[in-house]
Parts: C-alpha cells; structure tokens; sequence
C-alpha cells in the first residue's frame, strides 16, 4: 500500500465510496434502488433486472451510426480505461488484458447518453421511448440512482460516447444532463448564466453528480479561503463544538482562522432565536438569481430562501454532501454548510412549525417532526470547516440572542 504515497492517481479519485461516518444514519440514502452505473453496485442482484433495458438503449445507441460497432467503441474506450480507473477510490483493478471494464464502460455509458437524450426530448418520439414517460415511478428512480455518489460514471466517458453519436444541431451532453436533472433543483434558480457556465466547463466536470452541484452553486460569492476543519459534527452539532484544530484536510494547505473564538459558534434554534426576538422571513424571490444558499441576519431579522422537502430531497443532499465531504477540491461546502446549519435552527418539530408558518419550509413529509428528524440526521458525521459559508449569520444571531438575555 505505500506505494501509492507518491501515486497520483490520489488526487485523482471523483467517484467515492461513501464514508462510514455519513452512511450509518440512513445507508438506503446512498444505494441504487433500481440501476446499477459503474463498478461499485455492479453485481448487485437486487438491480439485474435493469440489464435488459440497458441493452435495449444499447441497441438503440447503435444505431445511431452504422458505421461504428462494439467493436469500434470498446476501441475508443481502451485509450480511456486507465484514466477512468484512477476515478474510483475504492475499485479492484480488472486484468488489463480484459474487456470486462470496458464493456460495461460502454453498457451503462450508453444507457445514460440515452436516457438523458430521452428526457431532453431530443430522441426518440413518445412511441419509440423504451423506458415510457407515463410510468413516471420508474424514470423518477433512475433519476434518483443516477444521482447518487456511488453510482456515477467518469463524465469524459458519457463525453466521448455522445460525441461520437450526436447530431448536427444537439446540444453539448452536458446541458442536456443539467436540464434533465432540474427535477431536484428548484428551477427558479436555474439561470441562462448558470447553464452556460455548466457548459463551458465540460472538460471539468468530473460525473453528473457533479454538474448538477457546480448548476446549485454557481453565482454564491465565497466568503472566506480558510480550509481547516474545525468540528466533526456527529449527531447534534450543538453536543459536539469541540474544535479539531489545524488538521489538513486531506492535503490541502493548512491555514488559521483570524479568530478562532468565531470557530465555536453553535446557533440557537429558531424557537430560541423567535424568544429573542428574531424574526423570520423568506428571501422575496423577485429575482430568479436567488440562491438555496442566500441566507442572511441583519438588525435581528434572519432570511431564508424557501425550499421544498420532497421524498427525494434526502437523498439528494445526503450524496451531494458526500461528494463535498469526501472531495478536497470543491471549496466552498455549500450543501454540507447548509445541513449544518439548519441541523442548528431545527430541532424539533417546533422550529420546523415556526419556519414553515413563515413561508421559507414547504413539504410533503406528513408531519413536522418528520422534517425535524431529517435535518438532525442529516447533519450527522458532516465535517464542519472554517470556510463554513454561515460562521457570520450564526456569530451575529448568537450575539444578538446574548444581549437580549443580559439586556
């Protein structure tokens, strides 16, 4: 294992296995109910029955042009095999000498250009669709499994399996994907500018997880450059303020907080925060460049944009916290920050009642106390840095709580 101190191919690693740490408070959150993408899940007999439809979209996918067979596309994918192996952090090396990898490179790269052609509508027609729009559970699954951490195959892959089949006038693969992905994304926070960035860095995008991460963030100013975790929050942040201080993360440069005593800060809740006078409203959403993450506290009123809690939501944020979590190069954390802190403000179903009378939590989870549980799990075994995008929000209602206490 030494050996691989000085391997590169570290710093390569995109596609992760989930950390334990994030996995044990909901392991489903982070595991394929339906397909398989990748090596990871890959002999998963839960998940065989899916095999028939990827053959069915790789038939389809080969008929896009004649003069290319298997045969002319494995080809292609052999120059890649070695690049896209130093994607996986947690992948037995097949033999070299086998096509096994890439075969299912190909396998499961053509039924995501496919299904992500589907639903951009570019092909087929409705009575050519193998997978029918009207069997809406089963297309909202895959979706579902397609974003997830574990299940994802190295972008330049799906890249070069669409470039070698698209048409004249279809779009860059990876504006069809943002698109097709929009279902978790509120998309009055979709702009024109945030899908031309998505396309002009094609070349960077590492897996679709990603895009649809870099679609959410883009336009959020970056409030500070520090990169040192300072509190490992498993279960209740509020329990475990405990700084692990400067500790590199991962390799990355250690750097100091300007003032450490801000490190500490653990908010009050929303109940709290409304005993002492803080009030609560959504972000009014006069402009479609409002962001998740536009969160503010100014002169004792705290703002929030609204959000909806889907079934989906947990799973969704679960494993784009994991890619943030798990990867050194996205900087800042804005999904883990924000399940941090709102595992802050929410703890029980009474904060959630507070938020959600305000306008700023819609859901369809049955009751209150089941959104309460979601966030406090949510935030388990989240890595809380000094970058964290709130640590100024938190600062300034804390104090803002004290004065009125000591009054």
């Amino acid at each position: 294992m030494f050996e691989d101190l000085n391997n590169s191919s570290i710093k390569s690693h995109t596609i992760f296995k989930v950390n334990v740490s994030l996995r044990e408070s909901n392991p489903e959150a982070y595991a394929p109910k339906m397909i398989s993408i990748g090596p990871y899940h890959k002999n998963n007999p839960q998940l065989r029955s899916m095999e028939k439809y990827k053959l069915l979209y790789l038939q389809r996918f080969l008929e896009r042009k004649k003069e290319l067979d298997v045969k002319s596309y494995i080809s292609e994918l052999q120059k890649l095999k070695a690049k896209a192996l130093k994607s996986y952090d947690d992948i037995d090396n097949p033999n070299n000498d086998s096509n096994e990898f890439c075969e299912m490179l190909l396998l499961d790269g053509c039924f995501v250009v496919e299904f992500i052609r589907e639903r951009s509508e570019i092909y087929p027609k409705e009575e050519e669709e193998i997978i029918k729009s009207n069997i809406g559970c089963i297309r909202n699954q895959i979706v579902r499994d397609l974003m997830l951490l574990e299940n994802q195959l190295p972008f330049f892959i799906l890249n070069k399996l669409h470039d070698m089949t698209k048409q004249e006038d279809e779009s860059p693969l990876a504006i069809q994907a943002v698109l097709s992905f929009t279902f978790f994304v509120d998309l009055d926070k979709v702009t024109g500018e945030s899908l031309i960035k998505v396309a002009h860095n094609a070349v960077d995008i590492k897996h679709l997880l990603h895009a649809v991460h870099i679609l959410s963030c883009h336009g959020n100013p970056t409030k500070n450059s520090f990169v040192v975790p300072i509190c490992s929050c498993h279960g209740n942040p509020r329990k475990t303020s405990n700084a692990i201080s400067k500790f590199p993360c991962l390799g990355n440069p250690i750097k100091t907080s300007k003032d450490d005593t801000t490190c500490h800060t653990v908010m009050p809740n929303a109940t709290e925060l409304s005993e002492a006078g803080v009030s609560f409203a959504k972000v009014k959403n006069n402009s479609y460049m409002t962001s998740l993450f536009n969160i503010k506290f100014k002169d004792g009123l705290m703002t929030i944009p609204c959000f909806q809690v889907i079934e989906e939501t947990e799973s969704f944020l679960r494993n784009l916290i994991a890619y943030e979590q798990q990867s050194c190069e996205v900087q800042p954390k804005y999904f883990s920050d924000f399940a941090v802190f709102m595992d802050y403000l929410i703890d029980s179903d009474k904060d959630v009642n507070l938020l959600r009378q305000k306008g700023i939590i819609k859901h369809w989870m049955g009751e209150d106390k089941d959104v309460s549980s979601f966030f406090n799990k949510i935030g388990k075994g989240v890595t809380r840095y000094s970058t964290f995008y709130y640590e100024e929000e938190c600062l300034s209602a804390s104090q803002h709580c004290k004065k009125k206490r000591t009054g």
